[in-house]
């Protein structure tokens, strides 16, 4: 039970941000208006994955000083569930866009680097199923997931922000939320989000993890 409190936490916080995010007081901003409450979702969706893909880097880069299955499963299942939390952003900002915009997808430079970021993240996956070799596989898909994290930072956060024009807030010379959203009782709900889906983050990568822990020894015992 001890070591299963984050847990309890994570869905805690989830249910809070449900319930809170859709029956929740938001304050009546023009264009947004009730899409506001997207906001709970979408950009915790984005801080989670970004959070994750971290952690994979983190991982490959341990896997390239000390070369181990273990280090190549934990940096692999942790890409795989930032590129979930990524393509749940997209299509919650995408959702998003429609009802604010009134458009699906724009030209909008947030928009196109979180797009080319997945496609970035998808090639990593590509690479890793069209190699055989365990060694070889884990050692190249380390050395991808370094440059896909490189090159991730600069289309999610620099580049959007030197542009001149942007729809998102804090991008492009808009300001961002904390500038024009004085009503304090969003930010009681955001933060627990962003924790929230961090967490299920880190619960779905364990769970993958475990799983692939599991299936390894059984292939082990299978040979033995």
């Amino acid at each position: 039970m001890k070591a299963s409190w984050w847990k309890i936490l994570t869905v805690v916080l989830l249910v809070y941000t449900v319930v809170m995010g859709l029956l929740g007081r938001v304050p009546r901003l023009p264009i947004l208006n009730e899409t506001e409450r997207n906001l709970y979702f979408h950009v915790p969706m984005w801080f989670g994955m970004t959070i994750i893909l971290a952690a994979s880097v983190v991982n490959s880069v341990r896997y390239l000083r000390n070369p181990s299955p273990r280090l190549d499963t934990l940096a692999h299942e942790s890409a795989k569930t930032g590129v979930l939390l990524g393509v749940l952003g997209l299509a919650t900002g995408s959702l998003w866009a429609r009802y604010t915009w009134g458009t699906w997808w724009t030209t909008d430079v947030k928009l196109n680097g979180a797009a080319v970021t997945m496609l970035i993240y998808g090639a990593y996956l590509v690479l890793r199923a069209s190699i055989q070799d365990e060694q070889q596989r884990a050692r190249l898909s380390a050395i991808y997931n370094l440059f896909a994290f490189a090159a991730a930072i600069p289309l999610l956060f620099i580049l959007p922000r030197l542009a001149q024009a942007s729809l998102h807030p804090g991008m492009g010379g808009n300001p961002g939320f904390s500038k024009y959203d004085l009503d304090s009782h969003m930010r009681l709900v955001f933060y627990p989000a962003v924790i929230g889906w961090t967490l299920l983050g880190v619960w779905i990568t364990e769970v993958a993890c475990r799983y692939e822990f599991v299936k390894e020894k059984f292939y082990e015992k299978q040979l033995a």
